[in-house]
């Protein structure tokens, strides 16, 4: 299932309370975000595991704060997979796949 994340405190808190998940910054107006999302929702969806999810264009403050905590420069669509706390992996657009999403933990 997928969770929007929609202010700072939620993301906190799930940095806090999940020790690994993914995250995607998703925009709604974009073709190529469309096709990320998907393809986030089937992995989740295969796994049985939750996701994190946020929309740019309505929570752009979080994609902020995001992109200065971690020093990792804005881009949409964005996925994360966080473990303890940090970025373990990231990439955006194109690369957002099922099959890269799968192999992240290998």
């Amino acid at each position: 299932m997928l969770t929007k994340i929609t202010n700072i405190d939620a993301f906190q808190n799930l940095i806090k309370n999940k020790n690994e998940f993914y995250f995607l910054k998703h925009s709604n107006t974009c073709p190529i975000s469309a096709s990320a999302f998907e393809e986030f929702q089937k992995f989740h969806y295969e796994r049985d595991m939750d996701g994190y999810y946020l929309i740019v264009q309505d929570h752009r403050d979080l994609s902020d704060y995001i992109s200065e905590t971690y020093e990792i420069k804005h881009e949409s669509p964005q996925a994360f997979y966080f473990s303890g706390g940090k970025v373990k992996w990231h990439d955006s657009h194109n690369k957002i796949t099922l099959s890269t999403l799968s192999s992240v933990e290998d």
